[in-house]
């Protein structure tokens, strides 16, 4: 690290025009939620932080900043279904994320077509590649290191139905690349995509 790095403490502010922080911890897979209430009424949302955080069982996770919609449904019904953001679904992932009340199906605003699950009783996008049907196993409120309470929660499902379109399967074998997988980088526009000539191969060491 060279001695005149930039440093800044994240409570004091970054000095920067933008804040670098999603920047640097990106680009990152997008959390595309599907969920619905009790009352039946869909909602579909991306989300910037997402990850899997477990083979077995498979578990993965995102945050929402604010109680938002798809917290407030996976609570109340257990349930909620993950889709593969690609290069095709860019645009009508990114009009599901407009800012609508509840009474809105972002399915119907971003031109998507809901498709019965085999699992769980969300919809899923059915346009969609990859999906995974999950089951809400944790709910936690994130907390500062003060151990003040702050406004994002994150949601945490057992992945418990999975479905690969046939085309990105080469002899049993998923081709990450082939999805055309888009990621979520900085500042308020910049997203990447996975292509096959970034790929690299590197073994652990035995």
């Amino acid at each position: 690290m060279p001695n005149n790095a930039h440093f800044y403490e994240p409570s004091r502010g970054h000095g920067l025009p933008h804040d670098p922080f999603n920047a640097i911890v990106g680009p990152r897979p997008i959390g595309w939620i599907s969920s619905r209430n009790r009352e039946g009424q869909l909602n579909l949302a991306p989300y910037s932080f997402f990850n899997g955080f477990n083979y077995t069982p498979p578990i993965v996770g995102f945050a929402s900043v604010g109680y938002k919609d798809s917290v407030r449904n996976i609570e109340a019904t257990g349930e909620f279904c993950w889709q593969l953001a690609t290069r095709p679904l860019a645009e009508p992932m990114n009009q599901s994320c407009a800012a609508v009340g509840p009474e809105v199906d972002e399915f119907e605003l971003a031109g998507l077509t809901p498709a019965e699950s085999q699992v769980v009783g969300v919809p899923h996008v059915k346009e969609a590649q990859v999906v995974f049907e999950c089951r809400l196993t944790q709910t936690l409120q994130l907390q500062s290191s003060a151990g003040d309470r702050i406004d994002t929660w994150m949601v945490l499902g057992e992945v418990v139905g999975v479905h690969i379109d046939p085309t990105l399967l080469e002899e049993g074998v998923y081709q990450t690349a082939a999805a055309r997988p888009i990621l979520r980088g900085g500042g308020p526009a910049d997203y990447f995509e996975i292509s096959q000539d970034q790929n690299f191969k590197m073994f652990r060491p035995g």
